[in-house]
């Protein structure tokens, strides 16, 4: 079985964001959130919703984004 970046989907507190997406990439998220939750066994009811957990995981393993942040003081 393929071991995915992403794992269960936590319920946080959102921020309303409007964005345009090319269908390519629409499909590829609606395909990751099927794969998703058949390995997670969690129903995804709205594959938008991956969106904010990627670039989260994308952020946090950033090695020049991170280095940045803590240059200027904000570590978390």
């Amino acid at each position: 079985m393929t071991k995915l970046k992403l794992s269960r989907i936590s319920d946080d507190k959102p921020v309303k964001v409007t964005i345009e997406l090319p269908a390519a990439i629409h499909g590829d998220l609606v395909a990751y959130a099927e794969v998703l939750a058949r390995e997670s066994q969690q129903e995804i009811s709205d594959p938008l919703k991956l969106i904010a957990p990627m670039i989260a995981r994308f952020m946090i393993n950033d090695r020049a984004f991170n280095k940045m942040r803590k240059m200027n003081g904000n570590p978390q």
